[in-house]
C-alpha cells in the first residue's frame, strides 16, 4: 500500500512542477510580447526595406566579393597581395577560385538558412518584431563585413 501512495505522490509532485513550468513560460512569453513591438522597431531602423531585400543583398555581396577578390588577386596591379581570410586562404590554396566561390556561396548559404529560422521560430510563437529584429540582425552583420571587404579589395587590387 505504502508503494501505491509513493507513485500517486510522485504523479502529483510531476504535475505541479509542469504547471508551474507552463505557468511561468506563459508569464515570459507574455512579458516578451511587450518588448516585441520594440525588436520590430528596431530591425526596422536597421533595415527599412522588406527582408525579402536583405537576402538579395546578402547574395548579391557574395557575388561581388568573389568578383573583387579575383580581380584583386589575379588582375590586380600589386601582386603581393594575398588572401588575409584563413577560411578563403585555404579555400584558394585548396582548390582555386572555383573553390572559393563554392566556400562563399556556402557561407552565404548557412547563415541565410540560419536567419530564416530563426524567424520562422519567433514567428511560430507570435513573436513578428523578434522575429523580424533576429533574421535583420544576423544578416546585417554579414553585409556590413562583406562590405568592408569589397571596398578594401577594390582599394588594395588596384591602387
Amino acid at each position: 500500500m505504502g508503494n501505491l501512495q509513493d507513485k500517486r505522490s510522485f504523479r502529483d509532485t510531476l504535475r505541479n512542477w509542469s504547471k508551474s513550468l507552463k505557468a511561468t513560460a506563459e508569464k515570459n512569453r507574455e512579458r516578451d510580447r511587450g518588448f516585441d513591438k520594440h525588436a520590430g522597431r528596431l530591425s526596422r531602423f536597421l533595415w527599412p526595406p522588406s527582408e525579402n531585400w536583405l537576402l538579395v543583398v546578402v547574395f548579391s555581396l557574395c557575388m561581388l566579393d568573389f568578383v573583387t577578390t579575383y580581380a584583386a588577386l589575379e588582375l590586380g596591379r600589386n601582386k603581393n597581395v594575398h588572401e588575409a581570410g584563413p577560411l578563403a586562404g585555404w579555400a584558394l590554396r585548396t582548390g582555386g577560385f572555383g573553390f572559393l566561390f563554392l566556400i562563399d556561396l556556402t557561407a552565404a548559404c548557412v547563415l541565410s538558412l540560419f536567419a530564416l529560422a530563426a524567424r520562422y521560430l519567433y514567428s511560430r510563437y507570435g513573436l513578428k518584431g523578434y522575429a523580424r529584429a533576429a533574421f535583420v540582425v544576423a544578416l546585417a552583420a554579414y553585409v556590413v563585413r562583406t562590405g568592408f571587404v569589397v571596398v578594401n579589395n577594390l582599394v588594395i587590387g588596384f591602387m
